[in-house]
């Protein structure tokens, strides 16, 4: 076991020795189920009770799907090759799928063996075996065997759905949860997992992509159950603080943290240019620029200068009135990533959360969005996620109207995005979409650490620009006096959108801003500045600590205000692939310095956007209210008519 900075070199020869010991236990062994039960038929997916197992919905007629509990005991690998109808031949998927529980029963097994070493419960294991264990050893013997359990069931696990990342197809399989786990020992407790897994791939693997399916759902499932036993065991400490690495399979092992395989996204959307963005120059010009922050990100540091040095944007809000632009921002921005992602031979991972993940099963909806979330935060891969319609995706707390999976998305949301345990690595970003950003909830909406107007084409030049575009070039039309696209250049149509944010622009910030200028003079001071930011609370208390971090944060990001240039994507050698220390200087040296300008613009297009949900907010339960009184007036008046019309 070698030192590699960090981490631990798990040997291949401590793995190996492991093969034939785990080989045996996939070629068959006894075992009674403890926990589980030996046969039972799976509920109905989707159902709304509690505590159930869920089966995938069947198209085969009289499919049976019953756990069944062979009486020669566990065979797993005659079960696996059972799957082709007996046809004699182990296919590749089977062979593959056989391969991976091999190594990964080996791996859990060599961590196991070297958690033991680490804690000298190896050394409580022969004094017990040889009866010489001390009474006042039992307890912590007893408590080292548990955690032993739990560590090999983990690495098993873990090391399984790395291994067959690559082999997942489009099939998805639910299974429930894991039942028999069992922690008296490491050995014991593989016994139980591989029943287990026996009867899932029985009852689920009906074909080989739902055989890899069902394996990789077993593993994640019982990860899941794993760390969650985990969480309240004692003796875990020097699993958790040490760090192994597989060479030969690229796998790290860190606790209890899923390795994640980099897999890309197959992306079938059509990307647009920037030129085809019309109008909405400043969401437009900052997520060109985030495009490229997150092509900085260091994978062997895991980090990337944006996020330390700061500015870099890790949720942003893009809200703005139906049809104007919001899926041609997303789109121009994910078809930028990806190109540059091409250029480097990074994985460049795209994902959208929406409507279709709400599900009326408990609990369902926020294992979607975590695993939304974990999909796009992978530090092996570089990530964009989206959530369009936000406001109909997240429930708003307090909202009557909300369901219960909505609550659980934005439960998941709120912790991914500024949680105690969120760490920004730099190596994603996401954006958050909606038509009416008043109905997002209040906490969720201030996550979003920029906020990008998405106002669409606002001048006579954007409009021509936008009718010329969307005819394309099938016409004899002609153009007239305008030249084509000159009002989208960026860096003059910013610097024009950013000096419109020197005063504000709502009717209610506009007021507190000229109150506070006629008190205390110019804003330029950090203790003028603050007087500004209370006075803007007073008038929203919405209006808190979070809403300046946001703020100030996006003045980081102007400091971060220059252009990469584009042959530092064109040839990774100049920039993308140099070391951390040097990527990082490199920025560092073009780093603007901060000014009052720049701090007053951000307050007020920040406040703006606070002050405009509010108003909408209120104008949305105003109108409400509105109706509802009316109805209750025409509701007694057609009372009192009907009852003197009964009295006549």
């Amino acid at each position: 076991m070698s030192q590699t900075s960090d981490q631990m070199e798990l040997r291949e020869e401590d793995i190996r020795k492991h093969y034939a010991a785990a080989l045996a236990m996939l070629e068959g062994f006894d075992h009674a189920p403890r926990i589980a039960s030996a046969e039972r038929a799976p509920a109905p997916e989707r159902s709304p009770g509690v505590g159930t197992r869920r089966a995938f919905r069947s198209t085969t007629p009289g499919l049976v799907t019953r756990r069944q509990v062979r009486p020669e005991g566990v065979q797993l690998l005659p079960r696996i090759e059972g799957g082709n109808g007996g046809e004699g031949l182990v296919t590749p998927v089977e062979a593959a799928v056989q391969s991976a529980l091999r190594r990964a029963v080996a791996i859990a097994l060599a961590v196991g063996e070297q958690y033991s070493d680490l804690t000298g419960l190896a050394d409580l294991k022969r004094s017990n075996l040889a009866g010489a264990l001390a009474q006042d050893k039992r307890a912590a013997f007893s408590e080292m065997l548990t955690a032993e359990a739990l560590v090999t069931l983990y690495t098993f696990a873990n090391a399984t759905a790395f291994l067959l990342a690559s082999h997942a197809g489009e099939d998805s399989v639910e299974i429930g949860d894991v039942e028999e786990v069992l922690t008296e020992n490491g050995q014991l407790a593989l016994h139980g997992a591989l029943w287990e897994l026996d009867q899932d791939i029985a009852a689920f693997a009906t074909t080989e992509p739902r055989l890899v399916a069902t394996v990789l759902a077993f593993a994640e499932a019982l990860m899941t159950k794993v760390a969650g036993r985990a969480a309240n065991a004692p003796r875990l400490e020097p699993f958790v603080a040490a760090h192994w690495k597989v060479e030969a399979d690229g796998l790290n092992i860190e606790g209890f943290t899923p390795a994640r395989k980099a897999r890309g996204s197959a992306l079938t959307m059509t990307f647009k240019k920037p030129h085809e963005v019309v109008g909405n120059h400043i969401a437009k010009y900052q997520a060109l620029r985030l495009a490229k922050m997150l092509m900085a990100y260091d994978f062997d540091r895991r980090m990337n200068p944006f996020a330390e040095l700061g500015g870099f944007i890790f949720t942003f809000m893009g809200d703005g009135a139906p049809g104007t632009g919001k899926t041609t921002l997303i789109q121009m921005m994910a078809g930028l990533i990806n190109d540059y992602c091409q250029v480097a031979g990074y994985v460049f991972r795209y994902q959208n959360l929406s409507t279709d993940n709400i599900d009326s099963y408990q609990g369902k909806s926020g294992q979607n969005a975590r695993a939304f979330i974990d999909s796009i935060i992978d530090p092996g891969v570089i990530g964009f996620g989206t959530i369009d319609d936000i406001d109909t995706l997240a429930g708003k707390r307090g909202d009557r109207q909300s369901s219960a999976g909505q609550l659980e998305i934005t439960a998941v949301l709120m912790d991914a995005f500024a949680g105690a345990n969120t760490v920004v690595r730099g190596n994603c970003t996401f954006g958050m979409f909606s038509n009416y950003p008043e109905n997002v909830d209040d906490a969720l909406r201030q996550r979003a650490g920029a906020r990008f107007l998405v106002d669409g084409p606002q001048t006579r030049d954007d409009y021509i620009d936008i009718l010329s575009l969307l005819l394309g070039k099938k016409h004899d039309i002609p153009l007239g006096e305008h030249e084509l696209f000159a009002a989208q250049e960026i860096k003059k149509a910013v610097a024009a959108s950013f000096e419109s944010h020197n005063r504000p622009k709502e009717d209610g910030l506009i007021r507190v801003y000229e109150r506070v200028s006629r008190d205390i003079g110019k804003l330029d001071t950090i203790a003028k500045l603050g007087t500004y930011l209370k006075g803007i609370q007073e008038a929203d208390p919405r209006f808190t600590g979070r809403a300046i971090k946001n703020i100030t944060d996006a003045v980081k990001v102007r400091a971060m205000d220059f252009e990469l240039p584009d042959e530092w994507m064109e040839n990774p050698e100049l920039f993308l692939f140099k070391d951390y220390e040097t990527k990082f200087s490199m920025i560092e040296s073009l780093r603007k310095p901060i000014t009052v300008e720049m701090v007053i613009q951000e307050i007020n297009r920040y406040a703006d956007s606070e002050f405009r949900y509010a108003d909408k907010s209120d104008e949305v339960a105003i109108e409400n209210m509105v109706r509802d009184f009316g109805r209750s007036e025409e509701a007694k008046r057609r009372y009192v008519a009907q009852k003197a019309q009964g009295d006549g």
